[in-house]
């Protein structure tokens, strides 16, 4: 394989808050290539509140991934932009792992990445004497990223039990997805919304010769969120992440080699939220009014995707307007579809998951026909899927193999399913499998979580 060619330096240079636009923009440069991001909210909150400058601060310094990788240089440099040791090293892992895939992809070594720049202060010598804030005081006001799809679905049902919540969409100044807005609207919630402006440069990556993969979006996604939540007066951003968003895509190498996991949910991992939240901490306890950030978790990080499909196969009043489909959300409008495509490995994951808890019909109803356990030449990807095949597993936010092989033996069980081809052959593969995996294990809690006691439900932790 030919190695890339790669930059020198990729430099941070600095971020500005227009309060009266409503505007935060963020510029970098890579080789004295200079970018611009530009993320609009609105102008009516709080802007003059320490927590938005911290939350705007980190907005600022995760954004800067999308730029470092279109020549992913050895080399990033703060520029003005001071940092702890703590924060320097939560944004080196930011990088290596939420670009795992990238460069993996690529054929890129990034383990040699330096972080350069001023070094600030730690939190503790400036906090010293500084109050912390009560985060169970007063009622609940929840912002909750909402994409339209079966998790984020439920966990707003989850969450508008315990407090009063807005939804949070971010899209392209002037653009909105179809599949997002549909589903928002049954909810009846409030809709904050952020637009999101990437330097038009990357538009045109392939004619000015960089490097294209995956980015850790939801690590931006949730930085910009804490802004409008702290913004707002909202004391909590409640994400959508289950437990298997944690477990790797791929494995290079052996464990036992040293070998290492790549992670194409990274940003959406147990590992990311745990190290953001401290990041937020820190932030939290250095402001000058001691208010603190808004809190950030996930409502759904104890919980399958088994368990998820099974409550969301409840929620009727979503199945014909919810859309997780990878061509639903395609840049270019004229490649946006407005239906299921049903060959996508999005596509078969959400048919997959959710064939143990719903009718035949329905989900054949909602694929508009289209459903994917219909269609044989579709065998590979669900054996990509169940990990029965030297396939690897899809780079997709999809569910873990034994998530994965559970719901193949629940609906190969169901009567509406007998004699489905696909369904009995890929059934068949998994029970001449050694070991199974145990349904009623993976519809209870299967790992730990950051939920306060204030936003914790029974049915969510028992």
């Amino acid at each position: 394989m030919t190695t890339p060619a790669r930059g020198t330096e990729f430099r941070y240079g600095s971020s500005r808050m227009d309060p009266a636009a409503g505007l935060l923009a963020c510029r970098y440069s890579l080789d004295g290539r200079t970018f611009e991001e530009r993320i609009t909210l609105s102008p009516e909150g709080r802007w003059d509140s320490p927590a938005v400058a911290a939350a705007a601060r980190w907005v600022f310094l995760l954004a800067g991934v999308s730029y470092y990788k279109t020549a992913a240089p050895p080399v990033i440099h703060t520029g003005d932009t001071a940092l702890t040791k703590g924060e320097r090293d939560f944004l080196r892992d930011f990088y290596l792992q939420g670009l795992g895939e990238f460069a993996f992809r690529n054929g890129i070594d990034l383990s040699g990445l330096r972080i350069e720049g001023p070094v600030a202060d730690d939190v503790a010598t400036q906090a010293e004497g500084r109050p912390t804030a009560d985060r169970e005081a007063g009622p609940r006001r929840a912002l909750v990223p909402f994409g339209g799809g079966i998790d984020s679905i439920v966990s707003v049902e989850l969450v508008r039990r315990r407090a009063d919540v807005a939804l949070f969409v971010v899209s392209r100044p002037g653009d909105r997805f179809d599949a997002i807005e549909r589903p928002a609207a049954v909810t009846g919630l409030p809709v904050v919304r952020a637009g999101r402006e990437i330097d038009p440069q990357l538009l045109r990556s392939r004619e000015l010769g960089f490097l294209n993969g995956h980015v850790p979006v939801t690590g931006i996604l949730s930085a910009i969120a804490v802004m409008a939540a702290a913004l707002e007066g909202r004391d909590a951003v409640v994400m959508s992440n289950e437990w298997s968003a944690s477990i790797p895509t791929v494995m290079i190498g052996t464990v036992e080699a040293g070998g290492r996991a790549v992670n194409h949910q990274y940003s959406k991992s147990e590992a990311f939220e745990a190290a953001f939240r401290e990041m937020l901490r820190q932030a939290g306890e250095a402001l000058p009014d001691g208010a603190g950030m808004p809190d950030y978790f996930s409502a759904l990080r104890p919980r399958t995707e088994l368990w998820i499909a099974e409550r969301f196969a409840r929620m009727e009043q979503y199945h014909s307007t919810f859309r997780s489909c990878n061509r639903a959300f395609h840049i270019d409008r004229s490649q946006r579809l407005d239906h299921w495509c049903g060959q996508c490995d999005k596509c078969c994951f959400i048919d997959l998951i959710l064939a143990p808890f719903l009718p035949a019909a329905a989900l054949s109803q909602i694929f508009g026909g289209r459903e994917p356990l219909a269609d044989p030449s579709l065998a590979g990807r669900f054996r990509a899927l169940l990990g029965t095949s030297d396939a690897d597993k899809p780079f997709e936010c999809v569910g873990e193999v034994n998530e994965c092989r559970a719901a193949v033996l629940l609906a190969a069980r169901r009567p509406d399913r007998a004699g489905s081809a696909v369904l009995d052959e890929l059934a068949a593969e998994v029970l001449a499998l050694p070991g199974r995996p145990s349904t009623e294990g993976l519809l209870r809690p299967v790992g730990g979580h950051f939920i306060p006691a204030a936003y914790a439900t029974e049915e969510l932790l028992d």
